[in-house]
């Protein structure tokens, strides 16, 4: 029941299911069924929770097995992440399959949301549940594989935006799980799709997984080209801004914008699935390689353009991974104060989603609007950012945006305001 998984329980409750939405987290669950949501941020899921909760078409239980037992459809989305080795960690999923297997009766269908490297489902979680039921795949149970194409904070509008995608293990399967999820999603109109939006079924489970590794992982090179474009243009006084724009017009236009990091669930660890089974990806590898470098090549940036960071005052603008999510999951915040700490810089940490207290306890010293600092670095687009002028951080010299969220009118004319991609030479010119 976290951030993917509990709207799409909400969703299938919406659409008249009876559904019980299991967590291992006690907090999680009793809060829940107290109706309160456990996590701020995702748009009408307060809404949409109190009136299922009370109807009494959602309930959450710690009880998966139990919960299993008494459905006819499950859908698995848990965490799966990967080392420091980008070896993926299969330990919840092991587990939550496990419990799945401990209730599944026939005629059962599973559905695995959860991004897996392509075969997963097939050759680990299949005999998993095939040994802990006692039943046998594709007979007594079915099963497929439909990747969540969501962006927390907007699942509801994601989810009638983008097609479902599910592959099976067999046809029966597939088309259960087509039949499924055509009764519990809603779709937009999508004309510029090459078949009308909805239900899509890819013929097999390895394609459905491999049809979400590709998406996030294209994603994730066309980032690192847009970054080591930024880098280029800095290097060489050109306003990569105005050519950005110029870029997202045809025929380039799916280029992204540059930025400190990517974090999140999604684009640092998806890509290392590929490659975990893909070792030869070349190009995967480089583009993975060259957007984790970002924090540490911003921080040098600043240090290039304010002289010493030794004793002196940062603030960091955001933990979050990205704008108005509370996550700080894979987040560049990470690397950016340990990029400015081993230059001897003094950071701290101001994020509008977190308390002092949650930003201490993340190991963050905190940052109060008003506060005074030399620098700041700009890490997560928090739409709060964009109104932030010298008056918010007193004896503010430079200000590295590395999302791109403020304008350099904000900062004056005396205090540098770079943002990635921009030289000084430029900032220069434009003051």
């Amino acid at each position: 029941m976290g951030k993917i998984g509990l709207p799409l329980a909400v969703q299938y409750a919406r659409k008249g299911h009876t559904v019980i939405g299991t967590d291992i987290n006690t907090h999680t669950v009793d809060l829940i069924n107290s109706r309160v949501e456990p996590f701020p941020g995702e748009d009408q899921l307060q809404e949409f929770l109190t009136k299922e909760v009370s109807a009494g078409r959602l309930v959450s239980s710690l009880d998966t097995a139990g919960a299993v037992s008494q459905s006819d459809v499950v859908v698995v989305v848990v965490p799966l992440f990967v080392d420091s080795e980008a070896v993926p960690e299969f330990s919840a999923m092991d587990s939550a399959t496990r419990a799945v297997a401990a209730g599944l009766k026939p005629g059962t269908l599973v559905s695995y949301e959860t991004t897996l490297p392509v075969g997963t489902t097939r050759d680990r979680l299949v005999p998993l549940l095939e040994t802990g039921s006692g039943l046998a795949a594709g007979k007594d149970f079915f099963v497929v594989f439909s990747p969540e194409r969501v962006l927390t904070g907007r699942v509801f509008a994601d989810l009638r935006r983008y097609p479902k995608l599910v592959g099976g293990i067999d046809t029966e399967s597939e088309t259960r799980g087509c039949e499924f999820y055509s009764q519990v999603l809603d779709f937009d109109e999508r004309p510029d799709l090459p078949r009308p939006n909805g239900v899509w079924c890819l013929g097999s489970v390895e394609a459905a997984e491999l049809a979400k590794l590709a998406e996030t992982t294209y994603r994730d090179v066309n980032i690192a080209l847009a970054n080591q474009f930024a880098s280029f243009a800095e290097k060489s006084g050109i306003d990569f801004t105005a050519v950005a724009e110029a870029c997202n017009s045809q025929p380039f236009s799916h280029i992204h914008s540059p930025g400190i990091a990517v974090g999140g669930h999604c684009i640092p660890v998806y890509p290392r699935l590929y490659l975990w089974n893909d070792p030869s990806a070349t190009v995967v590898r480089a583009a993975r390689e060259a957007n984790a470098a970002m924090p540490e090549s911003v921080v040098s940036r600043v240090e290039l353009e304010f002289g010493s960071l030794r004793g002196i005052k940062v603030v960091v603008l955001g933990a979050s991974y990205r704008g108005g999510v509370k996550e700080t999951a894979f987040s560049g915040i990470y690397a950016t104060i340990a990029a400015l700490e081993s230059r001897g810089a003094c950071v701290s940490v101001h994020d509008p989603l977190y308390s002092d207290s949650e930003l201490q306890d993340l190991g963050f010293e905190t940052f109060h609007r008003g506060d005074g600092a030399a620098v700041v670095i700009i890490q997560a687009d928090h739409a709060e950012y964009r109104d932030w002028s010298p008056g918010d951080v007193p004896g503010v010299q430079l200000v590295m945006d590395g999302r791109g969220i403020s304008r350099s009118q904000n900062w004056g004319s005396g205090i540098l305001y770079l943002a990635v991609g921009q030289s000084s030479q430029v900032q220069h010119r434009l003051n």
